[in-house]
């Protein structure tokens, strides 16, 4: 059996904001009746964390509910523990209508940390990120440039990112790219 290794293998880019990609981290993509309170409290259960609203990421540490559609939550935990932490679900879930899959070798995690770290999401996703419409434990699920992604807000200077394994490269010199272009002042 080979190691499992991360997308950019600790790829970092310093700076006035910095780019790091955050390693492996367990994410489980879990489909099914997101008002169903079994589905709800496993979740919680698994993860220590409130159950999200909708467009909302509640994540503490490695762990964490991302809502990603009426159907599906992201469950996020760390990595050795995807495999109990699915075990769970299909136990609590037995007999119900659901998908729980293991996607994290599938996806790549990037943190953006830094003062106008919003400025470097918003010159690349086509989202509303004014600091009104957008704060921390917001979600969204969009693009960045010409990939498909997934962002919220940690807190008030640092964005989590998911894409696609096969284009993290791309996303990371991206971001990489909007954050030395500096500040534009907008927010």
């Amino acid at each position: 059996m080979s190691n499992a290794v991360s997308a950019l293998q600790g790829k970092l880019a310093p700076g006035e904001v910095t780019i790091r990609e955050a390693g492996l981290r367990g994410m489980i993509v879990l489909r099914g009746d997101l008002t169903d309170k079994k589905l709800r409290a496993v979740c919680s259960g698994v993860t220590g964390v409130d159950y999200p609203g909708q467009g909302q990421a509640n994540c503490v540490g490695e762990k964490g509910l991302c809502w990603m559609s009426p159907d599906e939550l992201l469950v996020l935990v760390p990595y050795a523990e995807v495999a109990e932490a699915i075990a769970l679900i299909d136990k609590a879930l037995k007999g119900t209508h659901y998908l729980a899959e293991n996607v994290s070798d599938a996806r790549a995690l990037i943190l953006v940390e830094g003062t106008y770290g919003r400025e470097v999401i918003a010159k690349l996703a086509p989202a509303d990120l004014h600091p009104d419409s957008f704060k921390p434990g917001d979600f969204r699920r969009t693009r960045l440039g010409q990939v498909a992604a997934a962002f919220w807000m940690r807190d008030e200077d640092t964005f989590e990112v998911i894409c696609f394994r096969s284009v993290a490269e791309y996303t990371f010199n991206l971001l990489a790219a909007s954050a030395k272009a500096g500040a534009v002042g907008h927010f």
